[in-house]
């Protein structure tokens, strides 16, 4: 877990307190805030990936405020102006977060390489880098990885920087699949006939509830089942099963988020078994459904 390898130092400053750890085309900052503040100013001329550790911020980016909590990512684009709340933080449980600053040419690479070896459809465009910001949950695989840059960065392995750029190019391809999955999951629920990876993403989502029927989904793409399975991985990122999963636990923590029942939630979006949807949300988002409807559902209220 992050939380192990972060050694807590005694800070400088109460807000915002920095730790920094450099490579040729990337740095980790580790930030501890230990009493509680209002509208802290946050920028970088480089795409700043942001982790949350432990704690709870409030990120105003224009007319947007998101709640920003563990086992979720933050993503700001190069000189975006954020400012942050820390309504939570004390000296005995400070509010930790890491950054890991990239230089936009790396992202420019990786998405070109992208192009050259996973083109997508002519419709969803090339791999390219959305200038925005992005608030999304981690995976299990987004955690490890997290978990693996903080070690790398802050030991001292003679493969110090060959390690970092490995993890930053898997960073970054993450950071791409993730925007491009959000476009296509919208471009699908605004023009499901646009192609065969929006109809079948569209009907995917339309039923959600349902068992996935594989041979009905090539179908519907008028593909073999070998081609079908490269096509959706490689816009979507994973397998039809898999997605459709996440998908549900997503629609899952929207339910909770309003409060309604961890039994009735799980049954809504398809899962026959409570047990199995609890472990399955565990693995998603970090957290039992129980602690997660908890959180979620008071800021709910409070919004």
């Amino acid at each position: 877990m992050i939380q192990n390898r972060i050694v807590k130092r005694t800070p400088k400053v109460l807000v915002e307190n920095k730790v920094s750890f450099a490579a040729e085309s990337s740095e980790l900052s580790i930030y501890d805030t230990y009493q509680s503040a209002s509208k802290v100013g946050l920028v970088s001329d480089q795409l700043m990936f942001c982790g949350m550790v432990s704690g709870k911020k409030i990120m105003h980016s224009g007319d947007v405020h998101d709640v920003f909590l563990p086992h979720e990512s933050f993503v700001m684009a190069p000189n975006q102006v954020v400012e942050i709340d820390f309504p939570e933080a004390n000296i005995n449980t400070p509010t930790t977060c890491l950054a890991i600053e990239i230089a936009p040419e790396r992202v420019h690479l990786v998405a070109d390489q992208l192009n050259k070896v996973s083109p997508k459809n002519k419709e969803f465009g090339d791999w390219r880098y959305q200038n925005k910001v992005l608030h999304t949950h981690h995976t299990t695989q987004t955690q490890a990885l997290l978990d693996r840059i903080v070690e790398i960065f802050t030991e001292n392995n003679p493969d110090r920087q060959f390690l970092i750029d490995l993890a930053v190019t898997e960073l970054s391809a993450r950071l791409l699949r993730q925007q491009t999955r959000d476009f296509i999951v919208a471009y699908c629920q605004h023009d499901p006939e646009a192609n065969q990876i929006n109809a079948v993403v569209n009907y995917i989502l339309a039923n959600l509830e349902q068992p996935l029927d594989i041979e009905h989904l090539c179908k519907m793409a008028f593909m073999g089942r070998t081609k079908f399975f490269s096509e959706f991985k490689n816009h979507l990122g994973c397998s039809p099963i898999v997605f459709q999963q996440q998908e549900r636990l997503k629609k899952a923590a929207r339910l909770l988020e309003k409060g309604m029942q961890i039994t009735e939630a799980s049954f809504i979006v398809g899962f026959q078994n409570t047990s199995h949807f609890s472990k399955a949300f565990r693995a998603f988002f970090g957290q039992s459904p129980t602690l997660y409807k908890q959180q979620k559902s008071n800021i709910y209220r409070l919004n």
